[in-house]
């Protein structure tokens, strides 16, 4: 079972839907899960402390200095017991606190001092779920790493009809169950994924050298993601300006040669994502000095790279379970990507327009279109690089996880 023994904290905050949060701690514990309960001041308006307590059979956590906490600092002590934060509902005002980033209470301190999964159970009128400051407060939460459940249409208390309405208690239950389910199968069979990002250079000598353009952001944030899903993730990256975290294992490289053996090394590999925007050339020698401006061009002599996707892609012995490849494209994006995928042999293709000055190539923001092997396309719209790298990562493992179950 997969919310068996999981610990869910739970956040309750000021809603009239904030009643909902007893039903959904009855049903996780008919599923064996361990809760804990956090109740914002406006959260006791709707519910109270002894039904929680009752239900949950664990005390009930509302103030940020409390006598009862016998030396221990509540904000990280709950946030390092749970598995995942859960905040139901999560009110209009409570998104637009934690998206400036306050800690004025005990919720809000816990959510930023948290280095776990937090997901919001949006609730509010149909208008203030639509107004432009709450979907600016939404597209930051993304950006930093929330993930929602929710909201679904449907009348609301207030007589309203529209999106905005909680998820039910049974939805919530079944996005986590499905979540938990997801992650402790790719731990269990110990997926694990390859990612490649940056640019690489290719000297010509000490000094100079060919290169693409890439910052190696969207590479980075799609192997994050992968990893916060459960699967054992390495970047291997090129030269970037990126301070990369701890959560994933990182190694750098400077030549398409390089990266090739440096992926190479670490295969077999159940999912590879080729973002890196590898140099197609490289000179046939790399001169030990300084070529002086006197040397005919023509004296300087190239040759194609290395192709690692192509080996992945085309090599049966080496060829991941699930293969990803990137085409940034000046034009035709589709047709090009398309013929790319093919030529390929990828599973996958994230196809992007890199003519577009305002996102891809050196930007925050990216805008992408997903390729699957039937065909199928998805267009996802300008966002926040962690935004179109959790989409992509969700189709990963979502793709990875039918193939599983097919085989099996």
């Amino acid at each position: 079972m997969s919310l068996e023994n999981k610990k869910i904290l739970l956040i309750i905050g000021g809603g009239i839907s904030a009643y909902k949060s007893l039903d959904l701690i009855r049903l996780l514990l008919k599923k064996h899960s361990s809760i804990k309960v956090v109740l914002t001041k406006s959260g006791k308006k709707f519910v109270t402390s002894l039904s929680i307590s009752s239900l949950s059979k664990n005390r009930v956590f509302e103030e940020m200095f409390d006598e009862k906490n016998k030396g221990k600092i509540d904000h990280i002590s709950l946030s390092r017991w749970a598995d995942l934060i859960l905040v139901m509902p999560a009110t209009a005002n409570f998104m637009s606190k934690i998206a400036r980033g306050s800690a004025d209470d005990l919720a809000s301190t816990i959510i930023l001092a948290s280095n776990k999964e937090i997901f919001l159970v949006p609730a509010m009128n149909v208008r203030m779920w639509i107004h432009k400051a709450t979907q600016k407060n939404l597209n930051a939460l993304i950006e930093y790493g929330y993930k929602f459940i929710g909201p679904i249409d449907g009348e609301m208390a207030c007589g309203e009809y529209g999106k905005g309405k909680m998820s039910s208690p049974r939805q919530i239950l079944s996005f986590l169950d499905k979540y938990f389910k997801n992650k402790d199968f790719l731990k269990k069979k110990k997926v694990n994924a390859i990612v490649t990002t940056g640019p690489t250079k290719e000297y010509i000598d000490p000094v100079r050298y060919i290169s693409n353009e890439s910052s190696g952001k969207q590479g980075y944030e799609i192997a994050s993601e992968l990893s916060r899903l459960g699967i054992k993730t390495t970047l291997i990256s090129g030269p970037t300006n990126l301070n990369y975290n701890n959560e994933i294992k990182v190694k750098k490289v400077t030549s398409g040669n390089e990266m090739f053996e440096a992926v190479k090394k670490r295969l077999p590999a159940d999912i590879a994502v080729c973002v890196a925007a590898v140099s197609d050339f490289k000179p046939v020698l790399r001169k030990k000095n300084k070529i002086k401006k006197e040397l005919k061009l023509d004296e300087i002599k190239i040759e194609k790279n290395l192709d690692i996707l192509s080996f992945l892609g085309k090599n049966n012995r080496h060829k991941p379970k699930l293969l990803v490849g990137f085409s940034a494209e000046t034009d035709n994006l589709l047709k090009n990507s398309i013929k790319k995928m093919q030529d390929k042999f990828c599973d996958i293709m994230i196809a992007n327009d890199v003519s577009k000055k305002e996102v891809g190539i050196n930007s925050d923001l990216n805008e992408v279109i997903i390729i699957d092997k039937n065909g199928k396309t998805e267009k996802i719209k300008k966002n926040s690089k962690k935004f179109i790298a959790s989409v992509i990562a969700k189709k990963i493992v979502e793709t990875f996880l039918s193939n599983e179950k097919n085989l099996n």
